[in-house]
């Protein structure tokens, strides 16, 4: 009796570990990510409440509320995250002006329309609300005044990413024809990215220098050797900007080049005979075809340009004063000068504006390539 309830019991384990097998096999996997994750996440939620104060034998966290965001957003850090503000001029009214018109019309579309749902109301309010905060931010601090290092970010994040696909999808049409040689650019188009983004940032570090880089004779006879590209806040984060490009749109390149090449050959072919020409065959049936491809990729950058530390840190240390600080750096700054809870803060300010950035572009591109599709 004993023996036939044993083998009854252990088919009852073998039968729930067949039907649960995936859960099973998946679990290991979900727990790391959960640990490796999940628990830092929390820690550093809890350290932007605390600040780090050195006692006897080690250190105390002290509870002091809100007061690192307060310090970031009104307080004596207020230069650092947001810049400096000046007076606002009739442009720069206006230009707010058709900015917040233009959101208006946006939202009150999307609410007229049907389908609106209680989440999609409450999404758009909060993405609507801080893509005019932004502008009045960057209306006040580039108009005039000094740009924080979120500004800079945001710099760097759309600027850059807009050049990168733009490069990149130039490129991918381009190796894509029946050109000569077209697989050795595609192999030398795609170097960059295999290279390390420090090793990129002391390249470009030494080809800037008009003193003494390998381009030092062209600077001299263009008249630019007693020019110092990193005394200038725009040239800096211009030059932060191009090492970023060089190193990122071999990536873009790549994936819209295999999109391009995996698309229907018998609407090109239909297309060509019917005397398209190589615009309408770009508009009408390569761009559908990867769309979808062109919005993850897209998506994938704009989480990955919002980390970008490596090249300001090692090309400009961040300068001249916090011109090319972005916001990952600016962390990383406070964290080294023992300020655990400010940069914690810094993250998670971090963490917001990419969080909405991300799902808002998500949500736009990702209906529009749905309608592309159909």
């Amino acid at each position: 009796m004993a023996y036939l309830e044993a083998r009854d019991r252990r088919d009852r384990v073998a039968e729930w570990v067949d039907r649960n097998a995936g859960k099973v096999f998946i679990l290991p996997a979900v727990l790391t990510l959960l640990a490796f994750s999940l628990f830092p996440l929390l820690v550093s939620a809890y350290l932007t409440l605390t600040k780090l104060k050195f006692a006897a034998g080690g250190f105390t966290l002290r509870y002091v509320e809100w007061l690192n965001f307060k310090k970031l957003i009104f307080g004596s850090q207020q230069y650092h995250l947001l810049g400096t503000f000046d007076v606002f001029g009739i442009v720069d009214w206006l230009i707010l002006g058709a900015i917040f018109a233009l959101l208006l019309f946006f939202f009150v579309r999307y609410l007229i329309r049907p389908g609106t749902t209680v989440v999609g109301v409450v999404g758009r309010s909060v993405a609507f609300v801080v893509a005019g905060a932004l502008a009045l931010l960057l209306v006040a601090t580039l108009g005039g005044g000094f740009p924080g290092s979120l500004v800079v970010t945001l710099f760097y994040v759309f600027a850059g990413v807009s050049v990168q696909f733009a490069l990149a999808l130039g490129l991918a049409v381009l190796c894509a024809q029946n050109i000569y040689g077209r697989n050795l650019f595609r192999v030398v188009f795609f170097l960059p990215i295999m290279v390390t983004p420090v090793g990129i940032a002391y390249m470009f570090r030494m080809l800037a220098d008009t003193h003494k880089g390998p381009f030092a004779d062209i600077w001299t006879w263009l008249g630019l050797a007693d020019f110092s590209w990193a005394a200038d806040p725009w040239t800096a984060r211009i030059v932060v900007l191009i090492g970023d490009t060089w190193q990122w749109t071999p990536f873009m390149f790549i994936v819209l080049l295999a999109a391009i090449e995996n698309q229907p050959r018998d609407q090109l072919e239909a297309a060509r005979i019917d005397g398209a020409g190589g615009w309408q065959i770009f508009r009408d049936i390569t761009w559908p075809a990867i769309a979808p491809v062109a919005a993850t990729i897209v998506l994938i950058r704009l989480i990955e340009a919002y980390k970008i530390i490596d090249l300001p840190n090692v090309l400009t240390s961040g300068g001249p004063g916090i011109a090319t600080e972005s916001l990952t750096l600016h962390a990383f700054v406070a964290w080294r000068t023992q300020d655990l809870g400010g940069s914690a803060a810094v993250g998670y300010m971090l963490l917001f504006v990419a969080t909405v950035t991300c799902l808002s572009f998500f949500n736009f591109a990702g209906r529009r390539t749905r309608r592309t599709e159909l």
